[in-house]
């Protein structure tokens, strides 16, 4: 039976740990607290990363994460659910059966596939699982675009190319997709570049699909080393939001100010990118 009481709203992340705090399981237990949200985590991987790269992980096997995930649910009635790196298809299968059998709502889905060091995080088997099983159970699939790009299996150069790559993950079971321009317009490879000018200063763009429904979301491009954890975050800002009883629109909105003036904050700490200010 089930002791929890609180009216809080208890969002569990299953993620990575990243030891230096900027992003995974850390961030996503910061961002939960800031919104005022009860935190739970169950660790997927353990990696070895700091501000400037990832130089490995050891992986949970997948009964050790369906133990975690199972006690806290065991106890607490969780309101949201964020899923970010995942590292083996059977992990993701165990997670994904879990969410099922639970009927566990407000699930984000952050398609952890590469880290921006270029650590490949998941391989090809494991991202077919991720699409296979875990999509269609999402409120809402996070991917940057180049992981769209990889989930898509398409080029993304264009307003309309984000367009068709967000329409091809929703065939392939995402009820709604969040399309994160910021970072790719920040490190400057590949995806949509968008110049800005005197006038028409640059903005960060995040593209929200539900259905045939598009939503743009801008923010100011702020030019900064401090991007560390920005993806994690955004996902655990939206759980959260969602937890709070808020609808996935706003629950995006919300959490994309929220990184936004995490960014513009930063304490500038590592030698790397800094983590941002959660």
């Amino acid at each position: 039976m089930k002791t929890s009481t609180s009216k809080q709203p208890i969002c569990l992340t299953i993620a990575g740990l990243d030891p230096s705090g900027g992003a995974g399981i850390v961030a996503d237990i910061k961002t939960f607290s800031r919104f005022g949200c009860f935190a739970a985590a169950a660790i997927s991987s353990v990696t070895f990363q700091n501000t400037t790269g990832v130089f490995g992980a050891e992986h949970q096997t997948a009964d050790s994460v369906r133990k975690q995930v199972e006690a806290v649910l065991d106890d607490y009635d969780v309101a949201a659910v964020k899923t970010g790196m995942l590292p083996t298809r059977e992990i993701i299968e165990t997670v994904a059966d879990v969410i099922a059998e639970r009927k566990l709502k407000n699930v984000v889905v952050d398609p952890v596939v590469r880290s921006t060091s270029g650590y490949d995080l998941i391989d090809d088997a494991a991202l077919t699982a991720l699409i296979e099983r875990l999509f269609p159970l999402a409120t809402v699939v996070t991917p940057n675009l180049q992981e769209a790009e990889r989930i898509a299996r398409c080029s993304i150069r264009s307003p309309e190319s984000i367009g068709h790559a967000a329409m091809l993950i929703r065939e392939r079971g995402a009820a709604a997709v969040l399309m994160k321009g910021g970072h790719t317009f920040e490190n400057g490879s590949g995806g949509v570049e968008e110049k800005g000018s005197k006038d028409t200063p640059r903005t960060a763009k995040d593209y929200l699909f539900i259905g045939d429904k598009l939503t743009i979301f801008e923010a100011e491009f702020i030019e900064t080393t401090a991007t560390h954890g920005t993806g994690c975050t955004l996902a655990a800002a939206i759980a959260a939001n969602l937890a709070l009883g808020r609808d996935l629109s706003e629950a995006v909105s919300i959490a994309k100010d929220f990184v936004t003036e995490a960014i513009r904050t930063a304490p500038m700490i590592g030698h790397g990118n800094s983590p941002i200010n959660i």
